[in-house]
């Protein structure tokens, strides 16, 4: 098997994971699931990513990687509002 299968063999793994784990025990949160698909997402990547070649579909991951990051941000900060009981209604 090549990389690249072995990584999407990974993340189909860890995504069901997940997903059984909140199926199981009765709770399932949008921005949990999201930031530990997210984090596996950053872990394979890490592990996929050559030393010394940069391939051209990494910039690609790379972008999306971004976009992840910035609604990482926004989970985090929504959650602090909660804590510190501000609301901002979008």
């Amino acid at each position: 098997m090549r990389k690249q299968q072995i990584a999407i063999l990974a993340l189909a793994l860890w995504l069901i994971m997940i997903a059984l784990y909140m199926l199981l025990s009765h709770r399932f949160d949008v921005a949990f699931f999201f930031v530990l698909c997210f984090f596996g997402v950053l872990v394979i990547m890490q592990l996929l990513e050559p030393d010394y070649v940069k391939p051209g579909y990494l910039q690609y991951i790379r972008y999306i990687i971004e976009v992840g990051i910035v609604i990482f941000g926004a989970i985090v900060t929504q959650k602090i509002m909660e804590i510190l009981g501000l609301e901002i209604v979008l």
